[in-house]
């Protein structure tokens, strides 16, 4: 279970996310959603420890879970990544194993096969000695799914994983997630679609610097939280 307690975020006085609690079971896939500037990133960074916190507390199968960073794997939104940066599929995928291994030490075959297994599950394996910088959008996308795939991690955190990839990129997204849960991952996904995509989840949490609302799609989608999260003119669009 992955347990977060009144998390607060503070920058340059100014709070970016305030008293911020839930609980997600084991297995669970968890979308979170709300206008743009909610501080929807800044949550996964904060869970992660990798922003400063004001107050708060994040523990992961009852253990703080900066502790455990190991059992996790991020993938970033596409515009915080640098794609100039010279560097192989295959190699991206790797760097999954660098805080096992070290740095400066080699790859283990059990490495190398969970690489390529998770190439191979992404559609990505015969491309994996391709400059990142040369794929598209939805192929880039692919190599950093596999390179969580391959940290065999147990909770998985996805900042806008659908944006701006093609349709077949985003099949096999959906349906690694479902494969996911079904193996009891926990996942959270920051999604900004509010249309159908929304009915994979089995929770939403829908934020605007604190927690709105927390529950199904038909608990968390209403006419009044949409209200308070995007005010009154855009809620009338999503509704």
């Amino acid at each position: 279970m992955l347990e977060i307690q009144n998390l607060s975020v503070d920058y340059r006085g100014a709070c970016v996310l305030r008293n911020v609690s839930f609980l997600v079971p084991a297995g669970q896939l968890v979308g979170i959603i709300g206008p743009n500037g909610a501080g929807k990133s800044t949550l996964v960074e904060a869970i992660l420890n990798l922003v400063p916190v004001t107050q708060g507390v994040v523990r992961f199968k009852g253990l703080p879970l900066k502790r455990q960073l190991t059992q996790t794997a991020y993938v970033p939104q596409r515009s915080r990544i640098d794609w100039d940066y010279p560097v192989t599929v295959w190699n991206v995928v790797m760097m999954a194993q660098t805080v096992q291994t070290g740095l400066f030490k080699g790859f283990s075959r059990q490495a190398r096969e969970l690489a390529r297994v998770a190439l191979e599950r992404v559609n990505m394996y015969e491309l994996r000695d391709r400059p990142i910088g040369e794929l598209s959008g939805g192929q880039q996308q692919r190599v950093f799914l596999a390179r969580a795939l391959a940290k065999e991690a147990e909770l998985l955190i996805f900042d806008e994983p659908f944006t701006a990839v093609d349709r077949k990129t985003e099949d096999i997204i959906f349906d690694i997630f479902q494969e996911l849960r079904s193996e009891g991952k926990t996942l959270l996904v920051i999604n900004h679609d509010l249309g159908d995509s929304l009915a994979i989840y089995d929770q939403l949490l829908l934020i605007n610097k604190h927690l709105i609302a927390h529950g199904t799609r038909q608990e968390v989608v209403t006419s009044d939280n949409l209200e308070r999260a995007y005010g009154r003119g855009l809620a009338r669009v999503f509704a």
